[in-house]
């Protein structure tokens, strides 16, 4: 960023810019492709140009919800508010010096963090999001790692630990900027309130500076750095340019489409880049609402209040609305009434045919009353549960994506017709994707190619070549095919295939779905225990979290370890019976604790404790 070019200069790229987005724009309306549903689509060129033609086209409606207390209801921010709000916190971050710098950002969702985000890619520099459950000393190797010059705490919690790594003295962190508090702590040591600094920047924008809002903004440049999840020793710093986030967020809308006066409920956190592209810059770019959810445990209560219509979440909190809802249906005696009301709606469908939502409406209550699109990502989910969704009235998809490519490479349409729910979704406009060393299955190792991939791996040309080749294919990683509709399958994971006796592959995946799909199993993970010093045992473990709501349903409620058991054991007999000797399960191990995971609640397959009870 900064003011490199003379205006001349500046303007010509500026205009090149559009003109190349809007001929993408052009080419996808004139797409023979049915499944790009919504194409009229309007070009903006940065994350500062996204936010000015919202605040023009939406100005009073709004951009975020959010609740301070507990008693009070949700609050709402307009776009034209917001947009005054970033330019405010722009200005005085550059009057600090922060132009081109890193800066961090951590904490809840919330306005502050949202304001924050784009401001710093609006003008400032580049934004890190960091990830909120990491300790003290991962954060504190993350900011060196990540050359960070400030952070953005959104949380006292982070704003001590990060007062503890600026006085270590071997970062160049110069601020911490905390939004929890009013006032400034220390500004001559850089410990700065966030609302006095907008507050300040305010004042500086009503008297006429203008270094923000003119500020230079070159859309291949660099404008985000997001970690991935793992160890910090191999944690990678992926590098995200202005056009790579915009093109992500403008494209995924091709397939599911978020409209103004749509409220879409933000639940997991913004660090990640799922959520981040997927509700946070969508909302941004089609001037819908991003309401904020408060915590897991007030997902009920908040959903209530908010009424969204979009949902953005992974498969965890899907099933557990799933299993919730058969549950409820099952203790009122309904099971057979909704079973037979889904047949019959399957059959309507097919003629065009509305029928009652009177078996529904409990259900469709559950979610507000107002939902229409709940989209599943992050994992796999089983297509089963989306189907179930589907049939009650909703639009329930699933996409596919990860934080190099954007993330969203693939989605499926919401369009009934398009959906392949059993895929992780339809390649997005101007994708390519290749099966790299594919067997006679057309099954391999899936590479994409296309205008949101990664730039590389901040100061790690060693991973980035090992990742992105020179044709410019990104190696993901994932195994699976590509169908002739160019809908993607995922079959596993590369470094995750258990190699059994026989040299055949084993995908740990295909059997944790078999698993999962048992009604007793909370969740599992599968893995090798060959040469494995956690285990005296050969062969494909299991490592089951048991539900102990259903066992109690199966067994009773005075039901011993020993019934729990000896019932899983049966059921995954049962399982082994259908499946090639090389592919069975040969050992399981029952967990009670609840396993490590990602903050996108995925089972951390390489933490040593998960494998064990």
């Amino acid at each position: 960023m900064g003011n490199r070019y003379s205006d001349t200069v500046y303007r010509n790229i500026k205009r090149r810019e559009r003109e190349v987005i809007q001929g993408m724009i052009d080419e996808l309306k004139s797409s023979k492709d049915k499944r790009y549903l919504f194409r009229d689509k309007h070009a903006v060129t940065d994350i500062k140009d996204m936010l000015d033609y919202s605040a023009e086209h939406y100005g009073d409606l709004p951009v975020f919800m959010q609740k301070y207390k507990a008693n009070e209801p949700f609050r709402e921010l307009s776009y034209r508010q917001c947009r005054d709000d970033v330019n405010a916190l722009g200005t005085a971050m550059i009057d600090l010096g922060l132009e081109d710098r890193h800066i961090g950002l951590i904490g809840r969702n919330s306005i502050e963090w949202g304001e924050s985000y784009l401001a710093i890619t609006g003008g400032v520099g580049v934004v890190v999001p960091l990830d909120r459950e990491l300790n003290e000393s991962e954060l504190h190797q993350l900011t060196i790692k990540g050359e960070l010059e400030a952070v953005i705490t959104v949380n006292n919690k982070y704003y001590e630990k990060f007062k503890n790594i600026k006085a270590a003295g071997d970062t160049s962190l110069r601020y911490i900027i905390n939004a929890d508090m009013e006032e400034d702590e220390d500004k001559e040591n850089g410990l700065i309130s966030w609302w006095h600094l907008r507050e300040v920047g305010r004042k500086m924008v009503y008297g006429g500076d203008r270094r923000y809002i003119d500020a230079q903004i070159i859309n291949t440049d660099l404008a985000a750095i997001l970690f991935t999840s793992g160890t910090t020793g191999v944690s990678k710093g992926v590098m995200l340019s202005t056009r790579n986030l915009i093109l992500d967020a403008m494209l995924c809308q091709t397939m599911m489409e978020a409209r103004p006066k749509d409220i879409c409920f933000s639940i997991l956190p913004m660090h990640h880049a799922y959520e981040c592209t997927g509700t946070f810059l969508d909302c941004v770019y089609s001037g819908a609402t991003i309401a904020f959810c408060r915590g897991l445990k007030y997902i009920r209560k908040d959903i209530a209040e908010v009424r969204p219509t979009i949902v953005l979440s992974v498969p965890v909190i899907l099933e557990n609305f799933y299993n919730k809802i058969l549950k409820a249906v099952k203790e009122k005696g309904g099971e057979k009434n909704l079973q037979t009301f889904m047949m019959m709606n399957r059959q309507a469908r097919r003629f065009k045919l509305k029928l009652p939502k009177a078996v529904t409406k409990d259900i469709v209550a559950l979610f507000g009353g107002r939902l229409h699109t709940m989209i599943s990502g992050g994992a796999a989910i089983d297509g089963a549960i989306l189907d179930f969704f589907c049939n009650v009235g909703f639009r329930a998809i699933q996409g596919y994506g990860l934080t190099e490519c954007s993330p969203i490479v693939a989605l499926n349409p919401v369009k009934r017709k398009y959906m392949k729910n059993t895929s992780a979704g339809h390649l997005l406009p101007f994708t390519e994707c290749k099966i790299l060393g594919a067997d006679d299955n057309g099954i391999g190792e899936i590479c994409f190619r296309g205008p949101t991939i990664m730039m590389g791996y901040y100061n790690d040309p060693e991973n980035t070549k090992a990742v992105l080749d020179d044709e410019g294919w990104f190696h993901t990683g994932d195994i699976g095919f590509l169908d002739r509709d160019n809908y993607v399958f995922i079959t596993g994971r590369k470094k995750n295939v258990i190699i059994a006796p026989n040299g055949k592959n084993v995908f740990p995946e295909e059997l944790e779905g078999y698993l999962n799909a048992l009604p007793i199993v909370a969740e599992c993970m599968v893995w090798d225990g060959e040469g494995d010093t956690s285990t005296e045992f050969d062969g494909i473990h299991a490592t089951v979290r048991l539900d102990p709501e259903e066992l109690e349903d199966k067994l009773g409620a005075g039901y011993t370890k020993e019934q729990a058991e000896e019932l899983l054991e049966k059921q995954v007999d049962k399982i082994n019976s259908d499946l090639p000797r090389f592919k069975r399960i040969a050992h399981i191990i029952v967990r009670e604790r609840e396993f490590e995971k990602t903050t996108t609640a995925k089972i951390k397959r390489f933490v040593p404790d998960n494998k064990l009870a």
